[in-house]
């Protein structure tokens, strides 16, 4: 039988640390996020750096907003639909601390409170972005169905998925929508204050991730790598999925007709701009591979780099 590792010592001080934080930045989605406020369809949603517009050099400015808007539509409900998923799996986590580290538990009861939170205000979200903007746009995929999928996978590959998306929400945030001035203001607070939560889940998902490694056995681990392979293969369809019907809903509601190369390049650019938001800027996070790197194998690693090869070499090819 082969042998499995120990397991950490908790620590409480870093727990302690978050349940701190999470009491300190807790927002109220009216009183501190909205706060009776509507969308300036005026300004862009999303920013140049994510929405990936300039490689669509035959749109108008007005256009090019539009175009941020609509992506920024999908952006808001996508991490309503990962968060179904993410609360959930928090909630069943906390069940090893029900009688046990109380300030742990608490910290991932918070964690799953906000979270539910954060899954309300996304939902408005989008239903105050359909009062402004043209009618016709789809959001694809079912957030209940694609949790169940996602929740039959191991709970290594779970966790992993999850630290991976709570980390690039924080590098999006940092790198490109707070520098940005150009965007509508209500859509910058919805992000510093959702940044500011999930920055503990983040810490949280990591300690979590370890934990669960050090109970698995190499062979288990190495079961738990090919479901994380299959999930971001899943998520990667889905994207696919949802960079298709985007880009039918632009090209009908931008207020001209494109010819099929534009369409088409719109539809690409899409596709490569949501690869690249919640796949490929997350596995190469600094901080996500340092997470990653100690818990898995060379080979490992390769079979990884292998299955994102494709999705990583269509996120950088160079359009002219």
């Amino acid at each position: 039988m082969e042998a499995q590792a120990t397991l950490s010592p908790i620590d409480t001080q870093r727990y302690a640390k978050c349940v701190e934080v999470s009491r300190r930045v807790r927002f109220d989605i009216d009183r501190d996020v909205i706060r009776g406020r509507q969308f300036d369809f005026g300004k862009k949603f999303l920013p140049d750096g994510l929405s990936r517009v300039a490689d669509l050099p035959f749109l108008s400015p007005a256009e090019k907003r539009y175009f941020s808007q609509v992506q920024g539509r999908t952006y808001a409900n996508t991490f309503g639909l990962v968060e179904r998923f993410i609360g959930a799996k928090m909630l069943d986590v906390s069940r090893t601390y029900w009688l046990g580290d109380q300030i742990a538990l608490e910290a991932l009861v918070r964690f799953t409170d906000e979270e539910i939170k954060h899954q309300e205000m996304f939902r408005r979200l989008d239903a105050m972005a359909a009062e402004g903007m043209p009618a016709g746009y789809t959001y694809v995929p079912d957030p209940n169905e694609v949790a169940a999928a996602v929740l039959a996978a191991s709970s290594w590959a779970v966790l992993g998925l999850t630290c991976h998306i709570e980390m690039f929400v924080l590098a999006h945030y940092h790198s490109s929508i707070d520098p940005d001035d150009q965007l509508s203001e209500l859509w910058k607070d919805v992000f510093l204050h959702h940044a500011r939560e999930e920055s503990q889940h983040a810490i949280l998902d990591e300690m979590e991730w370890v934990q669960e490694d050090a109970r698995l056995t190499p062979a288990q681990r190495d079961q738990a790598v090919d479901d994380l392979i299959a999930l971001v293969g899943a998520v990667d369809g889905i994207l696919v999925a949802q960079a298709a019907a985007d880009a039918q809903h632009f090209v009908a509601t931008a207020g001209r007709g494109f010819t099929a190369e534009e369409a088409g390049r719109i539809h690409a650019t899409l596709r490569r701009a949501y690869r690249w938001q919640y796949i490929v800027s997350g596995v190469q996070d600094p901080r996500f591979q340092k997470a990653l790197g100690p818990m898995i194998s060379e080979a490992q690693f390769a079979r990884i780099g292998a299955a994102l090869a494709p999705i990583v070499e269509d996120v950088n090819l160079v359009v002219h």
